[in-house]
């Protein structure tokens, strides 16, 4: 029992903490710091998923940092994963000697974080406040309904998960996250863009819980007290980032 109440006292003490920085940083707006504090919980998380992945290379956090620098001075994300791509692919027929898998943090977490970065300089820090309603209130929702009404699982990817919790999480998102997209867009696609957010975000969730699963870990890190790791905290991030930004795009 004590052993409960203290990890709780860990992730309540770890989540204000959290919350802080993210605030600060937020309330300070400014391009330079964002990218910084993106750029340190996107190298930490890339190290998580090497370790998910099963990769063992060193050399490939210096072109997962080469990459995030590139995307200072490069305003499109997308482009620079493109480009990622093409360089490794050619690496590999030039070599012949470097597994595929090695590509794989450069797709999750990289393109969601490099996502979240564009999302920023497009539409500005209130797309990354919707985007962070819209994911916090998927989780919450989820964990509300399900511990509620929640019977029927919903994937064996993660099996405390039920498609009750699922679909109230989805509904509770999409109508919390209207409130701050409507001061972006217009009713219909804020209501539209939140939505399929909170299903990037579900998704978001259980690859990641899937990862795990595969490696047979609990938590992807130990560096969050209470929480586990990076990767752990943005998984819902990681996809419905993606799902944001190319719906803004393609809808306004």
């Amino acid at each position: 029992m004590q052993t409960v109440k203290n990890s709780l006292k860990q992730r309540i003490a770890t989540a204000l903490v959290l919350a802080t920085i993210a605030l600060t940083v937020g309330l300070i707006n400014n391009f330079w710091l964002i990218w910084l504090v993106m750029g340190i919980v996107y190298l930490i998380a890339f190290y998580e998923a090497t370790r998910l992945f099963g990769i063992n290379n060193n050399s490939l956090y210096a072109y997962a940092a080469i990459l995030w620098l590139a995307a200072a001075v490069y305003p499109y994300g997308d482009d620079l994963l493109i480009i990622a791509g093409l360089v490794f692919a050619a690496t590999v027929a030039y070599t012949q000697n470097i597994p595929w898998k090695n590509f794989l943090p450069f797709i999750y977490p990289s393109a969601g974080m490099l996502y979240m970065l564009g999302m920023y300089q497009e539409y500005g820090i209130t797309s990354l406040l919707w985007l962070i309603v819209v994911v916090a209130s998927a989780d919450i929702g989820a964990y509300v309904v399900g511990r509620s009404i929640g019977k029927t699982p919903f994937s064996v990817s993660s099996p405390s998960k039920t498609r009750e919790g699922v679909y109230g999480g989805i509904l509770v998102a999409t109508a919390a996250g209207f409130f701050v997209g409507v001061t972006i867009v217009d009713i219909d696609k804020a209501i539209i863009i939140s939505m399929m957010t909170a299903i990037g975000a579900v998704f978001g969730d259980l690859f990641e819980s899937y990862l795990k699963r595969k490696a047979g870990v609990k938590d992807s890190g130990t560096i969050l007290p209470g929480h586990g790791g990076v990767l752990d905290r943005i998984d819902g991030y990681l996809f419905a980032s993606v799902m944001m930004l190319v719906l803004l795009r393609g809808l306004i």
